[in-house]
This record gives structure tokens, sequence and C-alpha cells, in this order.
């Protein structure tokens, strides 16, 4: 899996996501003759999965194609690097008037990046060896769930519920039935069997079998229904009847194993985090796939800090920072020779 790259937006490029300062700083050195050679080193505080690093790539990428190649170099960690609290995941050593425009930019994806797929990595070690799949698209604004279920993905989840964001990670995006489905054919099996009838056959036939009624006599009804084509059942009980529980799953697993159906996996959803997945581990409750929406998606930013130790070539670093180049053997350089050929007579922003 890699990012699939593609042109930074006009926005980012024509700095309007930048904060203000850095183009006046930049105004004032272009103004004052000054356009040092700069090396920036960028880190954050804290145990995370990196993610975010290969847009960053791409967005520096294209930045500086256009630069004097025998003065610019990048070197980054991956996405899906384990960092430590101030390793080095990212190196720029260029002309400082190149870049000082997209600080705010690089920053900020990979702050939010990393924290999402840090915290999927959070309920992915607790549901281990069963799968999670990213459902958190609905709480983010739909702008950005391409990035938030490929973070979740690098994070650890085999899959992710939107077209946009599991294409980003070169994966099918991965999806049940939704409840509005069931409620306007007015039976879960007559809405499974449209799903069957009308889904390509590649698609995995998973019901949702809470909506109208109790889920251990939905799952036998739609087992009967659709036989060998049904992988699987999903329960995602409301708070206001109980939530999943264990003994619920216990329950629907035994009637489906009586009833010969032992082959229908059972999919859980509802308010999953770390918790709740030990919760059904510890009960021992067979549950075969965990569906994680607001923990992911709800993840707090990790602060990224980019840090000036050189300045045409002497180390250099404010209060508190050791001054000159941080010893980092994880680093790779990154090539930038593909850029430079797909930038070669193109204006920054289009």
């Amino acid at each position: 899996m890699g990012y699939a790259r593609s042109r930074p937006s006009s926005e980012i490029l024509s700095g309007a996501t930048a904060d203000v300062y850095f183009a006046r700083a930049s105004a004032i050195l272009d103004r004052e003759g000054l356009d040092p050679l700069v090396t920036m080193e960028v880190f954050c505080r804290e145990e995370a999965v990196l993610c975010g690093i290969d847009e960053a790539k791409n967005l520096l990428g294209h930045v500086l194609a256009s630069t004097d190649a025998t003065e610019t170099s990048l070197e980054a960690l991956d996405d899906g690097d384990r960092i430590k609290p101030k390793e080095i995941v990212l190196r720029i050593r260029a002309r400082y008037r190149c870049f000082a425009l997209y600080e705010t930019a690089f920053l900020g994806i990979l702050a939010q990046s990393t924290g999402w797929a840090t915290s999927a990595r959070q309920v992915v070690d607790a549901a281990a060896p069963h799968p999670v799949i990213s459902f958190g698209a609905r709480h983010v604004h739909p702008d950005i769930t391409d990035v938030l279920d490929y973070a979740s993905i690098v994070g650890g989840c085999v899959g992710a519920s939107t077209p946009a964001g599991a294409r980003l990670a070169g994966l099918s995006p991965t999806g049940t039935m939704p409840h509005s489905l069931v409620l306007i054919f007015g039976d879960t099996v007559r809405a499974a069997l449209a799903f069957d009838r009308d889904t390509p056959p590649d698609v995995p036939r998973i019901v949702l079998i809470d909506t109208f009624k109790d889920e251990a006599e939905e799952a036998l009804r739609v087992a009967e229904a659709l036989g060998e084509r049904l992988y699987g059942i999903r329960l995602d009980t409301p708070s206001e009847r109980g939530r999943v529980t264990a003994d619920l799953v216990k329950e629907v697993r035994a009637r489906l194993d009586q009833a010969g159906y032992s082959h229908v996996k059972i999919v859980v959803s509802g308010g999953m985090n770390p918790d709740r997945v030990r919760y059904f581990r510890d009960e021992e409750a067979p549950v075969d796939v965990y569906a994680v929406g607001s923990y992911i998606s709800g993840a707090t930013p990790i602060d990224f800090t980019g840090d000036i130790k050189e300045i045409d070539g002497k180390p250099i670093a404010k209060r508190g920072r050791i001054p000159g180049i941080t010893e980092s053997p994880r680093l790779r350089r990154v090539d930038l020779a593909s850029w430079r050929e797909e930038q070669a007579g193109r204006p920054i922003a289009d």
C-alpha cells in the first residue's frame, strides 16, 4: 500500500491555507534580499504511528521541484512507521523562501493523519487477530474523508467505508447496508434479497439485522433466505436497546451454528473503542470483525514541530534545542527527480 500521489490543491500551493506570518516573513526576507540555505527538521513529542508523511513529501516534492538540485534535499520516514518521541520524521534542506509558505500545511497534514493512524492502531492492537474496518467518514468534513480512511488503513484497518479513502490506499471500499435501506423495504429479509440481487457479486453479502426484530431471529431469517451467499451479519444495536453485548453475540453465533450456518461471520459496530473491543475479547464473544467510527475520526491531532537547525551550513537552534543536525539513521533520502520532470515548465499554482 502507498499514498496514491496527486497534485496538491491550488489552495495549498497558493499559500491560502498558510498561517499569514509565514507569508509576511517571506515578503520581508525578499525585500531585505535574504534567502539563506536552511535545514529544517520535523518531529513530534510522543510515540505514534506516522501518517501523512507521503502526502507531505508529495507537497514538498512539487514545491521543491524547481529549486537547485545541488542545494536541495529531502529525507523522510514513511507512512506506517512507528515513531518515538522527538524522532526526526522529515528533514528539508533548501533555500528558506522556497518552502516557508508550506510549513503550516505539512505540519497540519502530519498532525491530523498521525492522530488518526495512531488511534486506529490502538483499536487494531486491541482487536488482534480480528480485523477492524474504518467507519468514521460520517464524523468528519467530506473534503477530508479520503485522508481519514487512508490514515485508518495505515494504522492497520483492513478496509474503509468510502471509495475515495480506499482508492487512496489502493483498496476497494468496505461496507454493509444502512438502516435506511431496511426501513424503506419494511423488512430485513426483503432488503437482504434486494441487496443480493442488485449488488455486484464480488461484494460480500453482509446484512444489518438490528432494525426491526430480535437480532438472533433476524440472523436466522436472513441466513435461510441467502444461504451460502450470506457472508456475514452486522450487529449495531442502539444504546436505547442496550447496545451490542457479549451475550447477544454468543446467542446469535450459537443459533446460526445450530441451524447449519457456521460460515456466517459476525460484524459488530456502534461505539467501538479499545475498551469495548477488550470487553468482547475478555468475555470470549465470537466477534469476527469490528467496525470502528468515531474513536478513530475523533482522534486528537498529534502536534509536530519544524525547527531550523542549520543556516548556510552553520548549526543553530532556538533556546532549549540543540543546534545542528540530529542523528537520524532511519531517515531515507527522497528522490526529487520525478517531481522535477513533472514540474518542468509548469507554474507552482494552476
